[in-house]
Formats: C-alpha cells, sequence, structure tokens
C-alpha cells in the first residue's frame, strides 16, 4: 500500500483554522513592527546598563534604596539606565537614573497583573511580546546588574549569561548584587552543575559578585578601558544574529 492511500483525504480548511492561521500571521507581523519601533527609539542611548530585579520590592527597602544608588552612579557616568520599566527594582533603578545626567529607560511590558509602568522613564517603550522586549535588554546593554528578584529576574540572569556562554552575545559584565540573596545559587552552580559538569569551571568566571555601588561602576569601566565601548564588528555581527 502506498503512502498516498495511508493518508486521510484532503480537506479545505475550515474557516475557524483560516482564522487562526490569519491571526498568527498577524500576531508575527507586531512583533516585527516592535522590533523596528524599539530598535529605532534606542539607538541614541549607548552606552547603557541594564538593571534587573523583582517587580515585588517595597519603596522602604534596602534594595530599592541600594538599586536607586547604583541607578544614580551609573547615570552621572554615563550610562543611560535600562529597565523593565515597572515597580519595585525596576522602578528604583529609573528612578535613580531619572535624576542623574542620562537618560532612564523602561523597557515596560503588557502583563495581566502586577506590571504597571513608573513615572520615572526619559524613553519608555511597551511591549505587548517578551521575546522582542529581552532582545532589547540585550542588543543595548554594555553590562547587566542584577538585583535580587523572582522567576522574570533568575529568567533574564540565565538567558543573558547562556548568550555569553554560547557567543551569541557580547562578553560583557554581568554583577550580582547583594552576595547574600546569591550565595545559595552560586554554591548550587558550584557544587552541582559544575560537579556534574552541566557547565565549566570557567563558566563561572562571567559573573561578579559585588554589593558596593562605587564598585560596580568601577568594575563596568575596567571591562572597558581597552577597548572604549563601540561595538566590535564580530559584535555587531552577533547582535544581528541574536
Amino acid at each position: 500500500m502506498s503512502l498516498k492511500n495511508k493518508l486521510p483525504p484532503f480537506t479545505a480548511p475550515s474557516v475557524e483554522t483560516e482564522t487562526r492561521v490569519a491571526r498568527e500571521a498577524w500576531r508575527i507581523l507586531g512583533i516585527m513592527s516592535e522590533f523596528v519601533e524599539a530598535s529605532e527609539r534606542l539607538q541614541a542611548i549607548k552606552p547603557a546598563v541594564s538593571i534587573f530585579g523583582s517587580a515585588r520590592t517595597p519603596v522602604d527597602h534596602p534594595y530599592y534604596e541600594l538599586t536607586e544608588k547604583i541607578a544614580r552612579l551609573l547615570s552621572d557616568s554615563g550610562f543611560s539606565v535600562i529597565s523593565g520599566g515597572g515597580p519595585g527594582i525596576m522602578e528604583a533603578a529609573n528612578k535613580g537614573a531619572f535624576h542623574g545626567k542620562s537618560p532612564s529607560v523602561g523597557l515596560n511590558i503588557q502583563l495581566p497583573f502586577e506590571q504597571s509602568g513608573n513615572p520615572y522613564q526619559d524613553i519608555s517603550q511597551t511591549f505587548r511580546h517578551f521575546f522582542p522586549r529581552k532582545v532589547m535588554f540585550v542588543r543595548f546593554a554594555s553590562a547587566y546588574v542584577v538585583m535580587p528578584g523572582g522567576f522574570g529576574t533568575l529568567d533574564e540572569l540565565s538567558e543573558a549569561l547562556t548568550l555569553i556562554q554560547t557567543n551569541k552575545g557580547r562578553k560583557i559584565p554581568v554583577i550580582l548584587v547583594c552576595s547574600k540573596f546569591w550565595n545559595g545559587l552560586l554554591d548550587w552552580f558550584k557544587t552541582t552543575l559544575v560537579d556534574e559538569k552541566m557547565i565549566g569551571a570557567k563558566d563561572l568566571d562571567l559573573i561578579q559578585v559585588i554589593d558596593e555601588p562605587e564598585e560596580i561602576v568601577a568594575a563596568i569601566f575596567k571591562h572597558y578601558e581597552k577597548r572604549g565601548f563601540e561595538l566590535l564588528p564580530e559584535e555587531h555581527e552577533a547582535i544581528l544574529n541574536l
């Protein structure tokens, strides 16, 4: 029996199927439009530092106050500061940069709960889809500063490390702040991921742990002191192919 005889007879797609396919095509075009609009709006913010952290951190929490101070120092040092544009740590990052010398950038995401834009944004870009938003965090960042956070923060940290580890992204500083918060995770990296050969021991060198705001800024400048902040040709090509 031929394969043709085993297949079900052809039937024309239903109106429901055609509608679903059309919606999917328009969704893809929507994602493309978010890439184009965000790329055009953010071209002038370099060099920039992306700051990640929890949306649930209250204003009077030490993490909030520390983030605001870090962002202010970065802004006054010439770095645009990029955050997710929402409350908590994101608001603290935008607030510190907003009162500094360089732009405060919020990459907002539309969510059914939790996320609402904060008022401390010189440049505000709203996304419906996580994918283009995450690419913008990577594309325009000269460093990542990662404050305490939950699943979203861990997702952003893991993606940044994966892109650097696999040479799909630039080798830039990834700085974890508040060592007490991160020590358990870092111990697990060392005693489980490395011991079971899920990552190499040298992969841990991709991460720095720094608690003092002034030292964070100094570490970023040290990384670039011999090469400057402009993209190298191979880095530009890698970003285009994210």
